[in-house]
């Protein structure tokens, strides 16, 4: 199992998390990332780590534990 963790001080915003994984991310109203969930099963990893990689400010990690 995964964990995601987000350094909300970095976010700015772009929401490409969000597109790639709307389950899993969202934005509050101040435009920073919510995560949904913290813990991304195995059959999901593929696609949380790709909606991670697209953060333009690496404001999202994924962290096996």
């Amino acid at each position: 199992m995964a964990f995601l963790k987000a350094d909300l001080a970095a976010c700015q915003g772009y929401a490409n998390c969000v597109v790639g994984a709307d389950d899993v991310f969202d934005l509050d109203d101040a435009g920073v990332v919510v995560l949904l969930t913290a813990e991304v099963a195995e059959a999901d990893r593929a696609r949380v780590e790709a909606a991670v990689r697209s953060c333009p400010v690496s404001a999202l990690r994924l962290e096996d534990q």
